[in-house]
């Protein structure tokens, strides 16, 4: 398994685009074939701060993500929302 787990801090004005935007993104990255899960997460203390969580068969999947219609269209709507850059951590299984 490959698994990302993405930090996201958005403008305050921007929670709600950015909400949307990613559950559209996530509805669509659930249909592809090498995706296990993908999930967002709101923080409860600080509503400008989620969690994306998506984990892959493969890398390879995860690559084959970042080129799909649905990722492009996601990035384009929310790079500007952002209060920083987006973090991501790359984790894997441990069997």
């Amino acid at each position: 398994m490959h698994v990302l787990m993405v930090h996201a801090r958005c403008l305050p004005e921007g929670v709600e685009a950015f909400r949307a935007a990613t559950l559209e993104n996530a509805r669509h990255s659930r249909k592809e074939a090498g995706v296990v899960q993908f999930d967002l997460f709101q923080m409860a203390e600080d509503p400008t701060r989620f969690l994306i969580l998506e984990i892959y068969r493969a890398p390879s999947d995860h690559a084959k993500h970042r080129e799909t219609a649905h990722y492009l269209a996601w990035r384009a709507a929310v790079d500007s929302l952002m209060a920083e850059p987006r973090r991501g951590e790359k984790w894997h299984d441990c069997v």
